[in-house]
C-alpha cells in the first residue's frame, strides 16, 4: 500500500504542463518556443525546468507538428481552440487527473525551485492556485503558476459566460499569491518572466545568458542563474 499524500498535497502524479498555444503571430507564424537560448530549444528548456518539479508532463499544442516536439510526453490540443492563454489552461486541466503546474513555451528562465514553491503554496490544503507577482499588467503571471483541480469548473464557466481574460476565474477560486519579495528570492523577476515574443525578445534573452556566463570578481555570487 503506497504512503498517503501529506495534507495539501494532491494524490497522484503532479504533472507539469507546457503551454505551447498562440499563433506567433509577432514571431512571423514560426513556433516561438522551438527557438534556441543558448544553444538549447526554449520549449526544452520549460521542459527540464518542470521535470524537476513534476511526476509526468503534458504538451497542449494545437500545431499539428506539435507531438513531434517533445517525444514522448503526451500532446493534446485545446479543448476549445482559439481562447488563448485561458484556453491552455483549461485544456491542461481537463486532460490532466488533477492540478498541474503550467508554464509558457516561450519562457526560457523559470527555475525549478519557483516551480516548487509555487507547488507547495497551492497544495497547502487552504489554497486552490498559486500565481507568482510581477510587473506585468495583470501584477502576476498566470502562465507560471499551479492551478487545482477546483479550478476546472471555475474556468469553464468563465468561459461559458464569454469572459476570456486569463486571470478572470481567479476571482472564482483561493489564489494564493506568491509575493514580489518572495520571487525576487529566485532571481530578477523581469529575466525569470521574459516571454520570448518578438526576435528582440530573443537577442535580450541571448544578452540575459550571456550576463550570466560572465567572468565576475566576486566568484560568481551575484551572477543571475543561466
Amino acid at each position: 500500500m503506497s504512503a498517503a499524500a501529506p495534507p495539501g498535497r494532491p494524490r497522484g502524479p503532479v504533472i507539469g504542463a507546457i503551454l505551447a498555444g498562440g499563433m506567433a503571430t509577432r514571431y512571423g507564424g514560426r513556433p516561438k518556443g522551438l527557438e534556441r537560448v543558448g544553444g538549447e530549444r526554449i520549449v526544452d528548456r520549460a521542459a527540464d525546468a518542470l521535470r524537476a518539479v513534476a511526476d509526468e508532463l503534458l504538451l497542449v499544442a494545437n500545431d499539428p507538428r506539435g507531438a513531434d516536439w517533445l517525444p514522448g510526453v503526451r500532446t493534446v490540443p485545446d479543448v476549445h481552440p482559439g481562447l488563448g492563454g485561458l484556453g491552455g489552461i483549461h485544456a491542461a486541466l481537463a486532460h490532466a487527473p488533477g492540478g498541474v503546474l503550467v508554464l509558457a513555451w516561450d519562457m526560457p528562465f523559470v527555475p525549478p525551485p519557483l516551480l516548487a514553491e509555487l507547488l507547495s503554496l497551492g497544495t497547502d490544503g487552504a489554497h486552490d492556485a498559486a500565481v507568482p507577482a510581477s510587473g506585468s499588467r495583470r501584477g502576476v503571471e498566470p502562465l507560471c503558476a499551479y492551478y487545482g483541480p477546483p479550478c476546472l469548473a471555475a474556468v469553464e464557466r468563465r468561459l461559458a459566460a464569454g469572459d476570456r481574460r486569463v486571470v478572470a476565474f481567479h476571482e472564482d477560486v483561493r489564489v494564493a499569491r506568491l509575493d514580489a519579495a518572495a520571487v525576487a528570492r529566485h532571481g530578477d523577476p523581469a529575466r525569470i518572466f521574459l516571454n520570448v515574443n518578438t526576435p528582440d525578445d530573443l537577442a535580450l534573452a541571448e544578452a540575459h545568458l550571456a550576463e550570466a556566463h560572465a567572468p565576475t570578481t566576486d566568484g560568481g555570487r551575484d551572477r543571475p542563474q543561466a
